[in-house]
Parts: C-alpha cells; sequence; structure tokens
C-alpha cells in the first residue's frame, strides 16, 4: 500500500522505518533457516561455510548428505542402484526407516485428533454447552503445558497401565500425539464456526434431513477448511515432536525429530542439516496449504480477501 497524498512528513519517515523494521524482524527469525539450506550441500563434514564454498566453487558443494539418508545403515549401499537397491533402502537404511515411523505415527495420530478435536470444538460452539470456558481450558491446556511435563505425565501413566504390553505398535505414540494436536484442531474448527449460520442446519431439519445427513451434507462442508487447517497443524506438530518420543517411544519407534537428536549426541553428521532442509521445504508446503485453506474459507463465509 503506497503513502496517502495526504500524508504528513512524519507519517511518511515512519511509513519507511516501519517496513525497514519489519524486514529485519523478518530477516532475524529466517536467517538461522536459510543458513541450513547452503550449508547442507557442504562437501566437507563441517557444520562451517568452507572457503570454497564462500568463494562459490562447485567443488566446494555436493549432495553426498542427502546420498546418506538413502544410504546409511544399508547392507550393501556400493551395489548397483537397480531395484534391489532401493528394496535395501526401504528394508534397511535408517532414516528411510524413521521416516516411515514419522508419516505413520503422524498419519494416525492426526485422523484421531482431528475426529476428536471437530466433535470438541461442535460440542463447544453451542451455546447451551454448560461450563463451556473451563473445558475449553482443559482442552487447549496441552499446548499451553510445558512439554517436558506433558510427556512425564504420559510416561507415568503409560507406565502403570503398561501400554507397551498391549501388542498394538505405535499405540502409545498415536494417542500422545493426538493430544497434542487436539488443541489445534480445536481453535481451528471454532475459528471457522464463528461464522457459522445455524439457520442451514434447522432449515436442513425442517425439510427432513436426519442429524447424520444434517452434518455430512451442510456442516461439514462448511468447516472442511478449518479441519484440513487444523489436521495440517496436528501432523506437523506430530512431526517435529521429539520429547514425547524420547519418554515414550520404543527401540523400533523412533522418529526423524528423535533420529536428529541422536545424531547430534552421537556423531555430528551434516546428514542431520539435509533433513533439516527437507523438513523446512515440507513446512513451507504445509503453511502454503494453510493459507489457501484460510482464502477458501474466507470465500465461504463471504469475507474479502482483502
Amino acid at each position: 500500500m503506497a503513502v496517502p497524498i495526504y500524508a504528513s512528513p512524519l507519517e511518511r519517515v515512519w511509513y519507511y522505518v516501519y517496513r525497514v523494521l519489519c524486514a529485519l524482524i523478518f530477516l532475524f527469525l529466517i536467517a538461522p533457516i536459510l543458513i541450513i539450506i547452503p550449508l547442507s550441500f557442504n562437501a566437507e563434514p563441517y557444520f562451517t561455510f568452507t572457503s570454497k564454498m564462500l568463494a562459490l566453487d562447485p567443488t566446494g558443494y555436493s549432495g553426498r548428505w542427502y546420498d546418506m539418508l538413502l544410504t546409511f545403515g544399508m547392507q550393501d549401499p556400493d551395489a548397483p542402484r537397480g531395484w534391489a537397491w532401493w528394496a535395501d533402502v526401504w528394508e534397511n537404511a535408517r532414516w528411510v526407516g524413521v521416516a516411515k515411523n514419522s508419516v505413520i505415527v503422524g498419519v494416525f495420530s492426526t485422523l484421531l485428533a482431528t475426529v476428536l478435536g471437530t466433535v470438541a470444538a461442535l460440542g463447544l460452539s453451542r451455546p447451551e454447552m454448560p461450563f463451556r470456558r473451563v473445558i475449553m481450558a482443559v482442552l487447549i491446556s496441552p499446548m499451553i503445558v510445558p512439554i517436558i511435563i506433558t510427556a512425564t505425565g504420559l510416561f507415568f501413566f503409560y507406565s502403570a497401565i503398561r501400554i507397551g504390553d498391549w501388542g498394538i505398535p505405535y499405540l502409545g505414540l498415536v494417542l500422545a500425539h493426538a493430544t497434542l494436536g487436539i488443541p489445534f484442531v480445536i481453535i481451528t474448527v471454532t475459528a471457522t464456526l464463528v461464522g457459522f449460520d445455524h439457520s442451514l442446519t434447522r432449515a436442513a431439519a425442517s425439510l427432513g434431513a436426519s442429524p447424520r445427513r444434517v452434518f455430512f451434507k451442510v456442516v461439514m462442508p462448511l468447516i472442511m477448511p478449518g479441519m484440513i487447517s487444523g489436521a495440517l497443524f496436528a501432523f506437523v506438530t506430530s512431526f517435529d515432536e521429539v520429547v514425547v518420543v524420547l519418554f515414550i517411544a520404543g527401540p523400533d519407534e523412533q522418529t526423524i525429530p528423535r533420529q536428529m537428536w541422536n545424531g547430534i549426541r552421537e556423531s555430528i553428521s551434516p546428514a542431520i542439516l539435509a533433513v533439516a532442509t527437507i523438513l523446512v521445504v515440507v513446512s513451507i508446503l504445509l503453511l502454503a496449504t494453510v493459507e489457501l485453506l484460510r482464502r477458501r474459507s474466507e470465500r465461504l463465509r463471504g469475507v474479502s480477501a482483502g
């Protein structure tokens, strides 16, 4: 937006100062992420820019650390890269294995958090719901309470009920990550329901639609952007969580953040930077999806995008 023609000299100065300050704050926040990306292509096993990298010498850059994500832990990493090699990657590569664990836990915990969070948001949106504020405070407490406290409580609770002896893989992690993701679903769906016109549901009911049909044909299409946005936030929360995994994950349930933690403690390798770069790209794509859904939700509610 340009400076209004009637703005005073002081207002014009503040206009440019304000934008410079915003740019500096943005640079301060984004700089650590920007530094990680080129460092992940370092040809040397260092976490700093080498002289060749600073001189933009092509020999100073390499994709060896991205290749290492596939070969680390393989039985025969030097074999010809055919179907057998890729099968070896899928079965034995350490980073591929933890990525599969992260996706499995993230998907199932997201589904559970989305269903429970949506049901809770629908109930809390009803004006006749008693103790709405207290219930809301309890449900969103996992995103307020320090994660170390939540992880400790889950550890002692799971130990008491011996959840590891139930024989269901990933059950503890899925339930724990769903607990952390439910508040995000509740908040996004509740925000979508703020402008919801309940006369639509009454009209559908007066025309003979059952409550189930009203929900799936009227309510759900209108709150779908909020549900998907909450699900994406829940998935990102699960995908990035490391403290809970440290407390309750079994030896075969290691995730990407836990593997990164192990790599920092045991043998520092720029492969961690390659993983971080991939996670940054995934996060950017998810945030872009959330923004597109937000704009779609505003259009459905009749709110101008501007």
